[in-house]
């Protein structure tokens, strides 16, 4: 039952559509009509407003931190794996959200904050990873796959292997 709640909580978090309820609350009307079509971000900040943008990243990143956390305090015995089942479930809500026909963002932001819920220090090393990489490719995109196929290499080197198995879930 905690596996099947863990799951529900993360997706449905992950399924709120920042973006989009931001871009129409500003009056900048659907989000989904530029660019890539995404929710995300990347597709907000291509309205011009850095702030919009700026605020999708933050409360994209904390709907998969929220679950976490309260998986983690929730069910203290298991907090690693249904932990990482609500970090999972919180990125699959993003891609793939309900109340959008199941179209969504790409997930980078709410990865990353679920990496951040699961081991700081390794979402630490992976911002790094994907500033370098964004300053020599200059592509954004580039910069968030190679960061997030990292992940799981990062949490093993720096001593967290509960949570490699979520990570390698993310990153696919």
């Amino acid at each position: 039952m905690e596996v099947l709640l863990a799951t529900l909580l993360g997706f449905f978090s992950g399924s709120i559509p920042f973006g989009l309820i931001l871009t129409r609350a500003a009056g900048l009307g659907d989000v989904r009509k530029i660019g890539s079509g995404s929710i995300g971000a990347t597709n907000v900040l291509r309205t011009g407003n850095k702030g919009l943008a700026a605020a999708t990243v933050l409360l994209d990143a904390a709907k998969a931190v929220v679950p976490v956390l309260v998986a983690k305090a929730v069910w203290p015995g298991s907090a690693d794996t249904l932990g990482g089942i609500a970090a999972v479930a919180a990125v699959a809500g993003h891609c793939f959200t309900p109340w959008l026909g199941f179209r969504g963002g790409k997930g980078f932001a709410s990865a990353a904050g679920a990496l951040g819920a699961l081991a700081w220090p390794a979402m630490l090393a992976c911002a790094a990873i994907w500033g370098l990489t964004l300053f020599v490719s200059r592509i954004s995109s580039v910069s968030s796959l190679v960061s997030v196929v990292a992940a799981p290499v990062v949490a093993w080197a720096l001593g967290y292997p509960q949570v490699i198995a979520p990570l390698i879930a993310i990153a696919a």
